[in-house]
């Protein structure tokens, strides 16, 4: 049986329909042939030129990235930067490439739930519901959750860094809480999460864990919740897992791989 690019496409779209993107997101096929036969997939958490050199060498045309490779509007190709490096050399080898972003962040089982499992949480449900989506139930951003057990604000840093694989973690001031006040119910959001720290706050959210927070965010939320702020990238890499698990699951013995040159951008000195 031949499988095409757009056959592994519908696998991803299954499990997190373009339909569920935001508004200024870019979710969806990048540059590419959809209709070529698929000869492997590489997954990603952004594309680079080295990682398309990966994918020629491993020979794999199609590329699945979480996030997208054209964001902001591309206005000439000059091979300048690595996005239009990456596009260049991905058109030239014709590796097609698709990104899969703000869906996945909002459909079930997404980034934010796979984080919540990821830690063990219990009871876990979306933490802010964005609508009820007929074929898949209801959708939305973020997870909330029990842990299995009480933790003091720093054992718990330490799960989260442990988990993620953060070697360190922004995180606002402990004795800011409530003395003596554990961890328990916990809210996630992979990725840039803190439009969603009112709404932690009003489930009763004992920690939030996330990235990129700004700095008043540890100012005006600390006596409410112990902030915990995890890498961008550390947020997001399970991703790849989401879109392994999708495409396996409808061609189990396909060629699909995880890049092994992909690094974070960001470097803790």
């Amino acid at each position: 049986m031949t499988i095409t690019n757009r056959d592994i496409i519908q696998a991803i779209e299954q499990a997190a329909p373009r339909r569920l993107q935001e508004s200024y997101d870019n979710t969806g096929l990048q540059c590419g042939y959809p209709d070529a036969e698929c000869t492997g997939v590489l997954l990603c958490v952004d594309v680079t030129p080295a990682i398309v050199v990966e994918a020629i060498e491993r020979g794999c045309n199609l590329i699945i990235s979480h996030h997208p490779l054209l964001f902001h509007a591309v206005k000439s190709i000059t091979a300048r930067g690595r996005v239009q490096q990456a596009l260049v050399a991905a058109i030239k080898h014709d590796i097609t490439v698709y990104s899969c972003h703000t869906a996945v962040d909002n459909a079930p089982g997404g980034i934010s739930h796979v984080m919540s499992h990821m830690l063990g949480l219990t009871d876990v449900s979306t933490l802010e519901d964005r609508q009820a989506d007929a074929s898949l139930g209801t959708v939305g951003s973020g997870a909330i959750g029990t842990l299995p057990s009480p933790m003091t604000p720093l054992e718990f840093v330490e799960l989260v860094k442990a988990t993620f694989d953060s070697p360190v973690a922004r995180c606002s001031d402990p004795d800011a809480l409530t003395p003596g006040r554990p961890i328990n119910r916990v809210a996630l959001c992979g990725g840039a999460g803190s439009f969603l720290l009112d709404r932690a706050t009003a489930l009763g959210a004992d920690a939030f864990v996330s990235s990129d927070a700004k700095f008043n965010c540890f100012l005006d939320y600390a006596d409410s919740l112990l902030l915990v702020d995890i890498g961008h990238f550390e947020s997001e890499n399970c991703s790849k897992e989401i879109f392994y698990h999708a495409i396996t699951k409808k061609f189990p013995n396909f060629a699909v791989y995880y890049s092994q040159v992909e690094q974070n951008p960001i470097k803790y000195l």
